[in-house]
């Protein structure tokens, strides 16, 4: 298990891959502080947190074992995409609806439903420009990134934020705003290109 430890986690995948199931338990011991706390600061309730977690590796075992797993040298931001995949599928079967709507502020970065798709051909780049999305809002405030989740992760209404919050509609309208500004000027700032 210590030889194990020292390796890489392509090399890891690759010896699950081959029935070594010791090299799996040091990828999921490597892998699940970042990926729990990525699906709790999502959903912010632990248990939906947890059956997450335990469906994003069930996931990656099936993927490794069919021999599907083509993420060379990339096995973190993999397992972090099928998280936010699930998290997302959670959501929109909270809701049963496909679209997310900032119709206050005329522009936003996350009105594009197609970055939801699962087409194919497309796949890679809409989840790239979703973890990008994702990283920026981290940048935000705490207060902010509350707000932003719960209006496009979540589809809740200001008046929904509000009362979960526990501040005026105002407020919480205000907090969206300067989120908003927020976003765009780090996404001036850094120089980041995504499509929407």
């Amino acid at each position: 298990m210590e030889i194990l430890s020292m390796m890489t986690d392509e090399e890891l995948v690759k010896m699950y891959a081959e029935n070594n199931n010791d090299a799996f338990d040091v990828l999921l011991d490597r892998h699940k502080n970042k990926v729990f706390s990525y699906i709790f600061s999502v959903v912010k309730d632990r248990d939906e947190a947890n059956d997450l977690f335990q469906d994003t590796f069930i996931k990656a075992i099936a993927t490794i074992k069919q021999h599907k797993y083509t993420e060379k040298g990339k096995f973190g931001p993999w397992i972090l995409r099928i998280a936010h995949n699930l998290i997302i599928d959670t959501f929109r079967k909270e809701k049963n609806e496909n679209t997310i709507s900032n119709e206050e502020y005329g522009t936003d970065l996350l009105n594009d439903i197609s970055l939801y798709d699962d087409g194919m051909e497309e796949y890679m780049a809409k989840e790239n420009a979703m973890n990008e999305i994702v990283e920026l809002i981290n940048l935000l405030p705490e207060n902010q990134q509350s707000i932003i989740r719960k209006r496009f992760f979540k589809d809740l209404s200001f008046k929904e934020i509000a009362d979960e919050e526990n501040i005026s509609i105002n407020t919480a309208l205000g907090r969206m705003r300067y989120a908003l500004i927020n976003l765009k000027k780090i996404v001036s700032e850094r120089n980041v290109e995504i499509s929407y």
